[in-house]
């Protein structure tokens, strides 16, 4: 049985056709997490054999063309590279780390934007396949002069903070434990905002003196920045999915130069590794 690579050597294509040809009926079998070819039936396909069955593939219109993330710049300028592009339209649905993997599981959306520390290895049964985006900054934005020695100095400040299923609060609360503060007391004056650009702009209006947020927002709006801390960020699909062409598309786009320039462009991020997959184990 080939690989994949093997499969694009015999047929001269690119490896990534060869998931294109998938959806065209390329004969295959999963074995596992991957994809595995009969050398013999290749060959008949590729001359046009009738005989040979074709692979069975994911039904690309069972899947809405969304993913669910939480507005990070990075998404964005994935979404405007594709618009450049043309290349197949993907929308996006506000969600943060936790309720995206719910509707990932849930068949809702195409793919879910998630923390690289916190990425589960399979959902529903199944294995998931990871995209990096990038390593961005995550901690406390706030007006320009501000100056916030230690993260405990939040509470009792107005607080633009994120719910408790979003990925920065877990960061932030383990900071305040670390410091001896009890996460509570931090937020006994914080509302709730479902993005980082709410957070953000909470503060820009006044609203607040301090956000949960990354340094690409916070830069964004203008503000200063404390970092907490650094952490992976990037996309997850079911793997079974890796064939559909809305996902080669977003793969190709995250591993072209040009992404990664775009996104070097904007404070906080190191976009050295976009374009990385990683299948069917928990993220580092």
């Amino acid at each position: 049985m080939l690989t994949t690579h093997e499969v694009a050597a015999l047929l001269r294509v690119h490896p990534k056709h060869v998931y294109r040809l998938l959806k065209r009926g390329l004969p295959a079998r999963r074995v596992g997490d991957e994809w595995r070819y009969d050398e013999a039936e290749v060959l008949a396909w590729s001359r046009g054999d009738s005989a040979v069955e074709p692979a069975e593939a994911a039904p690309e219109a069972s899947l809405p063309p969304l993913l669910a993330a939480n507005g990070d710049l990075a998404i964005e300028v994935l979404f405007d590279e594709g618009r450049d592009r043309s290349a197949p339209l993907v929308g996006f649905v506000l969600a943060d780390h936790a309720t995206g993997l719910v509707r990932l599981e849930r068949g809702a959306v195409l793919g879910a934007g998630c923390h690289g520390d916190h990425v589960p290895a399979s959902l529903g049964g199944e294995k998931l396949a990871w995209l990096h985006l990038a390593v961005r900054e995550l901690g406390l934005a706030h007006r320009k002069g501000l100056r916030l020695r230690r993260l405990s100095s939040i509470a009792g400040r107005r607080l633009a903070s994120r719910p408790r299923t979003a990925g920065i609060r877990h960061h932030i609360d383990e900071a305040l434990s670390r410091e001896g503060i009890e996460p509570e007391r931090a937020y006994a004056h914080a509302e709730e905002y479902r993005s980082h650009r709410d957070a953000v702009m909470a503060v820009a209006r006044g609203d607040a003196e301090v956000a949960l947020a990354s340094r690409a927002w916070a830069a964004h709006a203008g503000l200063g920045f404390t970092p907490v801390v650094a952490e992976a960020y990037g996309l997850v699909f079911r793997a079974a999915h890796l064939g559909d062409s809305r996902v080669l598309a977003l793969c190709e786009l995250v591993q072209s130069g040009k992404y990664r320039a775009r996104l070097a462009r904007h404070a906080g991020y190191d976009a050295t590794s976009a374009g990385h997959l990683q299948f069917g184990r928990s993220i580092p």
